[in-house]
């Protein structure tokens, strides 16, 4: 089976942050501070909803790169829940109680996956088909069905949708998970290069928009259907990245730093006799 090295869940691009807090926002969140961009959002999510998303947002990809600050999260997820004023930011905000609820179930100690579920469902039923917010949902939804309902079918067509969403909207940076996990299922199914298409498509696109904590990730998936040699330089460059920028994602490292080969669990769970690292 294929590592989880691609593993990794996404927060669209298109919730970042609003007017000329955006640009400072993505460049601490690409570099893996999610603390300061959470706190630069602070004083706005008192008052404003949308910002007050926002920031539960990043609070909660915080968790999935770190497997922990988990009540960080649930505190940012409840003052937004409590904040939300129509019926796209109710839409917005289940979403995300969807993904946190994921993650709990994937990387930390506790299943949730009636509350994810429940979460995801209550968000399709919001929004309309159409909706900037559907793509993200889709993708979500995929995660749910490949990692906790271990149903690959289900899974590929929901990241198919997903997939076709992001490129609509120009959500590179959704986009970049969707090929990711497509990928995923092309290895799993045998179809090495398709994988390898997928992931190099995924690589190329983190690596345009400057997503710099999860380029590492894209190097060492990419590793995973290349030659020997040329896999070795592609972990070796995930491991120094990984390195540089504190040990993120936590479950690409271990305690030499180094980026896990395939054979890891394939539902990402948190290894028991891994010390806190993930596949």
């Amino acid at each position: 089976m294929p590592g989880t090295a691609h593993k990794e869940v996404a927060l669209s691009e298109h919730r970042t942050a609003s007017g000329g807090e955006a640009e400072a926002v993505w460049r601490l969140r690409s570099r893996g501070c999610w603390q300061e961009a959470a706190e630069l959002l602070r004083p706005s999510a008192e008052t404003d909803p949308e910002a007050a998303l926002c920031r539960a947002e990043l609070l909660i990809e915080q968790c999935l790169f770190t497997a922990g600050h988990w009540q960080q999260a649930e505190d940012a997820l409840r003052l937004a829940e409590a904040g939300v004023t129509g019926t796209a930011q109710r839409a917005a905000a289940s979403c995300a109680r969807g993904f946190l609820a994921y993650l709990a179930s994937v990387l930390g100690r506790r299943d949730r996956l009636d509350e994810a579920q429940a979460a995801l469902g209550r968000t399709s039923a919001l929004l309309p088909p159409n909706a900037p917010g559907r793509p993200l949902l889709d993708f979500r939804r995929g995660l749910v069905a490949e990692n906790l309902l271990h149903d690959p079918q289900a899974a590929r067509m929901a990241y198919h949708r997903a997939h076709e969403g992001a490129v609509e909207h120009g959500d590179a940076l959704l986009s970049s998970y969707t090929w990711r996990h497509l990928a995923t299922l092309a290895l799993a199914a045998g179809d090495q290069e398709r994988a390898r298409e997928g992931f190099r498509a995924s690589l190329r696109l983190r690596e345009e928009l400057g997503f710099t904590v999860g380029v590492a990730p894209a190097l060492a998936a990419l590793a995973e259907v290349s030659e020997p040699e040329e896999a070795a330089r592609l972990r070796a460059e995930a491991a120094r990245l990984v390195q540089a920028l504190g040990g993120v994602p936590v479950w690409l490292s271990r305690g030499s730093g180094a980026v896990p080969g395939p054979g890891a669990p394939p539902d990402g769970r948190m290894r028991q006799d891994a010390g806190g690292t993930v596949g």
